[in-house]
C-alpha cells in the first residue's frame, strides 16, 4: 500500500505545488470542491444549464491558477465569482436591447446559479450604518475624502455588498 504521506510529498518541478491536490489538508480548497461536488451533482441529475454554468467557473479558475501559477485562495475564487455575475448582468442587458429575450433570461439564471456560491449578501441598513461609522471615525467632510472612506469600507464588505451600491452611499453622506 502507498501512504498519504507519499503523496504529499512529491512536488512539481516549477513551483513546487503538490501535484495530488486532493490530498493536500489545504483550507483554501473548501469552495472549490464545492464546486466539484455540485458539478457532479448537476451531471448525475443531468442540469445542463448548471453543469454549463459551473463548468465555465471552474475554467475561470483554472486559468487563473495557471496564470499565477499556484493555487488561488477562496477569496480570490469569490472574485472570480463576483466578476461572473456582473458579466451576467451586462449581458443580459446587453441581450435585453437587442431584443434577445431569451438569452437574456439564460443569463439571469446562470446569475442566480453562481450567486449560490457568494457569502451572504450584506443589506442596504448594515452598510449604510457602517459608512456612517466610517465616515464618523475618520471625520471625512466631503467628496475630496470619498477615496478615503471607500479604501476603509470595501475590503470589509468584499463579496457581501456591490461596489457599485457602496460607492453611491458614500457619496451620498459625504454630499450631505
Amino acid at each position: 500500500k502507498i501512504s498519504r504521506k507519499t503523496f504529499t510529498v512529491v512536488l512539481t518541478k516549477w513551483d513546487r505545488a503538490p501535484i495530488f491536490p486532493f490530498l493536500n489538508d489545504n483550507k483554501s480548497m473548501n469552495l472549490k470542491e464545492k464546486l466539484l461536488s455540485d458539478m457532479k451533482g448537476a451531471l448525475k441529475a443531468r442540469d445542463s444549464l448548471r453543469l454549463s454554468t459551473i463548468r465555465g467557473l471552474n475554467s475561470e479558475i483554472k486559468n487563473k491558477e495557471i496564470d499565477l501559477r499556484r493555487d488561488i485562495l477562496d477569496e480570490e475564487v469569490l472574485s472570480l465569482v463576483a466578476s461572473q455575475i456582473k458579466k451576467r448582468k451586462e449581458a443580459a442587458a446587453m441581450f435585453e436591447k437587442g431584443g434577445r429575450f431569451d438569452l437574456s433570461e439564460k443569463e439571469d439564471q446562470e446569475r442566480v446559479i453562481l450567486q449560490g456560491y457568494l457569502p451572504e449578501q450584506a443589506s442596504e441598513d448594515e452598510v449604510r450604518n457602517r459608512v456612517r461609522e466610517v465616515i464618523a471615525e475618520l471625520a471625512a467632510q466631503g467628496p475630496k475624502d470619498l477615496g478615503k472612506v471607500m479604501k476603509t469600507i470595501i475590503p470589509e464588505f468584499k463579496g457581501k455588498a456591490d461596489s457599485r451600491m457602496i460607492k453611491i452611499l458614500v457619496s451620498e453622506y459625504l454630499v450631505n
